[in-house]
This record gives structure tokens, C-alpha cells and sequence, in this order.
């Protein structure tokens, strides 16, 4: 099955719309494909990874910060925080949901998610649960999970993104008469995903029951994963998730929260340790370059700059 029927009329309005673009002469953000990004200056160090709230952020705040040694992107990942999986109680199916927010920053990608692009920033989409019982652990079938993975392979083709976030919070199973969390689930969706999009990132913020069912029936799902990072912010956390060092972040911070000693500390291990990815949260619009030089001092050996 495709997108849930909700999600059709959308399907539909941006084909009927892009017909229309191209009979005019003209491009949007929801059609065009995803630019390949200019080569960002070079810079050595561990993958930095920002999670932006765009309920309340944009995501070009991600793009304002430099190096300044060299003028590298201070970030190389940016997570939409966040797209949901909701249950619909007709059909008895999840299926994937954009608030207003985030519909509106998908919809004006070429405005909210290009110029990012165009930097060499990657933009992935996190997907969280909505505390209506649907989650990544209680699918009951190989063909639910996949037509969910569709659904979100679909939302990254639309949109140009660069892949899919899993954060298993807030499901709430159970709930709507839902399914507890079963031990398939997972991989079969993150399987199923892996195919639909065997060249984009699959990420997971390690929490949830989720990311405790990892394999199933021989199959481990764990190297599947570009990245799996520690939710806790302010703390060290390996994943548990078998994963080389260079894809994992033991370190996790909130920006503007977690004192600057902490980042600094955080990042200093990171690299004395030799991983390779630092996790941050909360990216707001305000001018953190003294938060975030405190973690690329110690990861790239420089200060970050803010360019509004």
C-alpha cells in the first residue's frame, strides 16, 4: 500500500501543481529534486549533527555557523524535529504525519532546505511518535511495516530530502487498542526502508523500545544504520547498537542548556576517544557561536562564527 488516503489528496495537488509549474515555466520547492551540494570547505573531524524545533526554529540557522579556520559548516547534519506517525483509528493503520510546521518547511523547501543543501549540509527527516499508540515497535506484519517505510521514502523522494531519523518517544502503545511492541517490528521496517532507499541516511536517536529489538529471525538491523546517537543530553551514553565508532555519538547536548564546560568536555572525549559523530539539540535563532565554538574548538580546532 502506498500513503494512507489522507495523505492521497496532498499526493495529488503537488502532481496536478507541478504539471502546471512545468507548463508555465516554473519550479517548486516540493517538486525539484534535491541540488548536489557545492563542496563545503574541507575540515577534519567528527560529523556534527544539529536537531532543529521547527515549531518554533528554522532550519537555515543550521547554515549560519563557520569555522573560522578554514570556513568549513560548523554542522553537517540537519534534523527537521519532527514529522509523526499517528494511528488512524478508521483503517487501523499508522501513517505519516506533517504538522503545520513542518508541512510548511517541506513545502518551501526551496527556501528552507536547498540553501542548506547547497552548503553541503544534509537535511534529514525525524519521525516521533504522536501518543496515539502507533510506533516503530508494534507493526504486526511485514506489509504494514512496509507501507509505512513507503510512506516516508516517499516523503524524502518529494521533498529532495537526505533520509529518515527514528526517535521512539511518545508512541504511547497501547493506546487506540494498539499492539504492545513485538520483537519483528523494527526490523522490519527499517529493512523495508533500507530497500526503498538503499543511498540515503537512516539514523536512530537511541531510546524507546525500538531501538532495543534490533534483530529478529537472524537478522540484525544494527549495520544498517548510518548513525545511532545517545538521547541524553549533557551525558556520555555509547549506543548500544553495533556500530563502528566513527558512526556513533556518545555525546549529547542542548544547546544554550548544557554549560559550555560540558559541551567542551563532551567533544575533547569524542575525539580523545576517536568517535565520530557529536549530537546537539535545540538550535534556536539566537547567536550561539560561544556555545557552539565550545564543542568545534575542541572538535575542528576552531571557533565557530555566526553570520545572521
Amino acid at each position: 500500500m502506498s500513503l494512507q488516503l489522507r495523505n492521497r489528496g496532498r499526493t495529488a495537488a503537488l502532481a496536478i501543481w507541478a504539471v502546471t509549474a512545468l507548463a508555465f515555466g516554473t519550479t517548486g520547492a516540493a517538486a525539484a529534486p534535491a541540488p548536489a551540494p557545492a563542496p563545503a570547505p574541507a575540515k577534519q573531524g567528527p560529523t556534527s549533527v544539529a536537531y532543529v524545533e521547527v515549531n518554533s526554529n528554522s532550519m537555515l540557522n543550521v547554515g549560519k555557523y563557520t569555522l573560522a579556520d578554514g570556513g568549513g559548516n560548523a554542522f553537517d547534519v540537519a534534523l527537521i524535529f519532527a514529522a509523526n506517525i499517528n494511528y488512524d483509528t478508521t483503517t487501523k493503520a499508522a501513517y505519516l504525519y506533517f504538522n503545520e510546521n513542518v508541512q510548511r518547511v517541506l513545502d518551501n523547501a526551496a527556501t528552507e532546505i536547498r540553501p542548506l543543501q547547497r552548503q553541503g549540509i544534509k537535511v534529514v527527516l525525524s519521525v516521533l511518535g504522536n501518543h496515539q499508540g502507533a510506533g516503530f515497535a508494534n507493526f504486526t506484519s511485514q506489509e504494514a511495516a512496509s507501507a509505512f517505510a513507503q510512506e516516508m521514502s516517499e516523503a524524502v523522494a518529494t521533498y529532495g530530502l537526505d533520509g529518515i531519523d527514528f526517535d521512539d518517544e511518545y508512541a504511547e502503545y497501547g493506546n487506540n487498542g494498539t499492539s504492545q511492541p513485538n520483537a519483528s517490528s523494527f526490523v522490519n521496517l527499517v529493512t523495508a526502508l533500507r530497500a526503498d532507499m538503499p543511498d540515503k541516511i537512516i539514523s536512530l536517536y537511541n531510546i524507546g523500545p525500538a531501538a532495543s529489538r534490533l534483530s529478529y529471525g537472524g537478522v540484525d538491523i544494527s549495520s544498517t544504520f548510518d548513525y545511532a546517537w545517545n538521547p541524553y543530553y549533557g551525558t556520555w551514553q555509547v549506543p548500544g547498537v553495533a556500530l563502528p565508532k566513527s558512526r556513533l555519538s556518545p555525546a549529547a547536548v542542548e544547546i544554550g542548556r548544557t554549560s559550555r564546560s560540558t559541551v567542551a568536555g563532551l567533544a575533547r572525549r569524542t575525539v580523545s576517544e576517536g568517535y565520530g559523530v557529536y549530537l546537539t539539540y535545540n538550535l534556536d535563532g539566537t547567536d550561539r557561536s560561544a556555545d557552539v565554538s565550545a564543542f568545534t574548538r575542541e572538535l575542528y580546532g576552531s571557533d565557530a562564527v555566526y553570520t545572521p
